[in-house]
C-alpha cells in the first residue's frame, strides 16, 4: 500500500482524505459548479462515503493516491487534487482536480499540482501523467497549460454526461528526462 504522503506548499497543506472529511466532499461533488465538468457527483452523504472508499482503495490497491487541499493558516478545506488510473508497468497516471467556486482563480491548483507531478515523477516511479478535460472546461485547460501539460488530441463524443455526448481533450506531462 502507498504510504500516507502529506506535502506542503507555500500556502497550502496537502493530506489523504480522512472520514471527518465527508461533509466537505459532499460539499464539493454536490455543488453544480463544481460537477458541471466533474466526473461523479453525489444527492446524499451516505452516497459521498463511497468517494471516500474510492480514495481509500486507490491508496490499498496502489492505483492512486488523493489529497485534500487545506489553507496552511487555518486548515480549511479548499479541494481536492489527486492521480488515479496509475500503472506502474507503463508508469503513467491521470490527474484529477476540484476546488470550491469561493477559492477559484486564485492560482491554488498551479500551486500544489507541480508538488503532485513531482511526487508521482521521483516517489512513485512515474514517466507520464495524463490528464483528460472535458471540452468545454476552459478554466481547467487553462491551468493545465499554466502547468506545462502538452494538448495531445481530442477524443469526440467519447463519453456519455447526462445522456448528452461529451468530448475529452487529453493533455500530458512528462517527466523532465523523457521529454524531447
Amino acid at each position: 500500500m502507498f504510504a500516507s504522503a502529506t506535502i506542503h506548499t507555500d500556502r497550502f497543506l496537502l493530506r489523504q482524505f480522512c472520514s471527518d472529511d465527508l461533509v466537505f466532499v459532499f460539499e464539493g461533488l454536490s455543488h453544480p459548479d463544481v460537477i458541471r465538468y466533474y466526473g461523479v457527483h453525489y444527492s446524499s452523504l451516505e452516497e459521498t462515503n463511497a468517494q471516500l472508499i474510492w480514495f481509500n482503495d486507490l491508496q490499498k490497491n496502489e492505483t492512486g493516491i488523493w489529497w485534500a487541499i487545506c489553507d496552511k493558516q487555518n486548515l480549511g478545506l479548499l479541494g481536492a487534487i489527486g492521480l488515479n488510473d496509475l500503472s506502474k508497468t507503463d508508469q503513467k497516471a491521470e490527474i484529477g482536480f476540484w476546488l470550491l467556486p469561493e477559492h477559484w482563480g486564485k492560482g491554488i491548483i498551479k500551486e500544489v499540482a507541480n508538488p503532485i507531478c513531482n511526487y508521482a515523477f521521483e516517489k512513485l516511479g512515474l514517466r507520464r501523467i495524463e490528464a483528460m478535460v472535458e471540452t468545454q472546461n476552459e478554466n481547467s485547460k487553462k491551468v493545465l497549460q499554466k502547468l506545462e501539460f502538452d494538448y495531445q488530441k481530442t477524443m469526440e463524443n467519447c463519453e456519455i454526461k447526462n445522456d448528452e455526448p461529451i468530448s475529452l481533450a487529453i493533455y500530458i506531462k512528462l517527466k523532465r528526462e523523457d521529454m524531447s
